[in-house]
């Protein structure tokens, strides 16, 4: 689910009123984010952000995941060993994750809003989002 055309403007102020240039490489790697792209490791958004900005470099990339994940706006999942996934840190995301092959399975019933709620209540903090993942065996794995 990509993010509304004014959520790309505001998304650029952001960057810009932390002190941050806004270069055609920064939006490049914005962009493949942007368009849905959930779960990409950093050799995927190189990949696809090069469709948009051919001289783009890798560390470039590492870069800009680092400086958005400072800021907010992607957060690194770290599942199985192939090193972090980058998704959205907007709204709540829910997985399915095999400890055998690594699969994530997405899902978007949400149990968690109760326990929001309750931890509002008991420590007065203002949840945002939240990240929740089960893990074990997927159905392939178990035969």
């Amino acid at each position: 689910m990509a993010w509304a055309a004014g959520a790309h403007a505001a998304l650029v102020e952001r960057l810009r009123g932390a002190g941050y240039k806004v270069t055609p490489p920064r939006l490049a790697v914005l962009q493949v984010i942007e368009q849905g792209g959930e779960h990409l490791n950093p050799n995927e958004i190189l990949e696809q952000a090069r469709a948009i900005h051919p001289a783009l470099g890798r560390a470039t990339v590492y870069r800009t995941l680092e400086l958005l994940t400072q800021l907010g706006i992607v957060r690194p999942i770290f599942v199985g060993e192939s090193g972090p996934t980058y998704i959205r840190a907007d709204g709540n995301h829910h997985h399915l994750v095999c400890a055998h092959c690594g699969r994530v399975v997405d899902f978007d019933q949400c149990m968690a809003d109760s326990m929001t709620q309750d931890l509002t209540r008991r420590f007065g903090f203002r949840v945002t989002s939240h990240l929740l993942e089960f893990y074990g065996v997927c159905a392939d794995c178990q035969d």
